[in-house]
């Protein structure tokens, strides 16, 4: 009965997921604003029945997504982290991640820029702590970096806000179609917000 019951969760679990991925697609493709849940459940070939099964309602679905996204992310910073690099090269590695995520998730990570108009008080608290976990990451190697010698700073949160705000930007204006591809734009943004720390 008990491997039923795992086997059951793990289904659903799966499930979840590829409708959470899905849902980012119909973001990514209509903005959050305009993605439904009739959008979403005909992205799944589902009733939109079925979709309120796993989600009450968009918000919480679209909180959801957001998690997921940012959970991703975040498990790559951690085990870029955790790999014998200098703190230099962990710092560039990780504003490629990050610009991978704000090209790739716009619309998604677009989530976590002013959550107040879209979540609830409760979910809010979540998204900001999440946020500040995502940022935390780059505070410790900017502190592995000071501490070794690498980085020469005294505003060290100060330096972190300047290089994911001005990352951030990128979604503003960045197109697959422009001068630069992305990989190409990843190098030439870690080349130079690293000079930041330096």
């Amino acid at each position: 009965m008990v491997v039923d019951m795992s086997l059951r969760e793990k289904k659903a679990a799966k499930k979840k997921e590829e409708i959470l991925r899905s849902a980012s697609l119909v973001i990514a493709r209509n903005g959050y604003k305009n993605a439904t849940m009739e959008d979403i459940a005909a992205e799944l070939l589902m009733t939109k029945g079925s979709l309120y099964y796993y989600f009450k309602n968009k918000e919480e679905l679209l909180y959801k997504c957001h998690e997921l996204i940012l959970s991703c992310a975040m498990e790559r910073l951690e085990e870029l982290f955790l790999e014998n690099l200098s703190a230099r090269e962990k710092m560039q590695r990780a504003i490629k991640v990050h610009l991978d995520i704000v090209i790739q998730e716009k619309e998604v990570f677009n989530l976590i820029g002013k959550p107040e108009q879209i979540f609830s008080e409760e979910n809010i608290v979540k998204v900001f702590q999440k946020r500040d976990e995502y940022a935390g990451i780059f505070d410790r190697i900017i502190d592995e970096g000071v501490a070794r010698g690498e980085f020469i700073i005294d505003q060290k949160k100060m330096a972190r806000m300047m290089i994911l705000g001005a990352a951030n930007w990128v979604q503003v204006w960045y197109s697959s179609e422009g001068q630069y591809g992305k990989d190409e734009l990843e190098e030439i943004y870690a080349k130079y917000l690293l000079k930041i720390l330096l």
